[in-house]
């Protein structure tokens, strides 16, 4: 009876999520894709939580029972929030998918490298929204023109490049070859550059 009344409660709240998403998405500000999904799903948990601990018919369910389903609602709103918009609206990989689509359903390999920079970042305003998702997470200020690394940004980065070096595949697939090339990216990176601030 308890798994019944659980699925139930769980039924409810991934629905409660998708309709709290759809109202935010189409009445309401957004920000950040990820973070407002994420609040989202955490708001249909709370929800759905407080009905449990005040519906009769879930007092089968100890309080301990009760948070440790608000815990795997919490868990499974984090999961939803990366696994479907977070994915669908940075994903480049949707995005080649939609792009062969757009074209008829064949574009030239050679030709990717210019449908990635004259396409892509112009269509998905690129450039805006990693700028916007960044200074929401404070890890960049933007100063007169310059973008600047906070603290933040600064230790993030700093981890990123470890996880990069140390933890990344050092043999991966990429176009019929394996390579660590991804594991240093800017071992190719052009010595000399005019674009840094003064």
């Amino acid at each position: 009876m308890k798994a019944v009344k659980f699925l139930a409660a769980s039924t409810f709240f991934v629905v409660l999520a998708c309709l709290i998403y759809w109202g935010h998405i189409a009445f309401f500000r957004v920000n950040v894709v990820f973070y407002s999904a994420i609040v989202d799903g955490v708001l249909a948990a709370i929800i759905t939580a407080a009905l449990v601990w005040r519906v009769e018919s879930f007092a089968i369910f100890n309080s301990f029972e009760k948070c440790q389903m608000l815990i795997i609602w919490v868990l499974t709103a984090y999961s939803l929030a990366i696994s479907v918009p977070a994915v669908l609206d940075r994903s480049l990989s949707f995005y080649i998918l939609e792009k062969l689509q757009q074209r008829g359903g064949g574009i030239q390999q050679a030709r990717f490298a210019e449908v990635f920079t004259q396409e892509y970042v112009k269509e998905h305003r690129l450039v805006d929204v990693r700028l916007t998702e960044q200074m929401e997470s404070g890890t960049i200020e933007i100063d007169n023109g310059c973008v600047r690394l906070t603290a933040k940004g600064d230790r993030l980065a700093t981890f990123s490049r470890f996880f990069r070096t140390h933890l990344l595949p050092k043999r991966r697939l990429l176009m019929g070859q394996y390579s660590d090339d991804l594991t240093d990216p800017f071992r190719h990176s052009t010595a000399q550059v005019d674009y840094l601030c003064k």
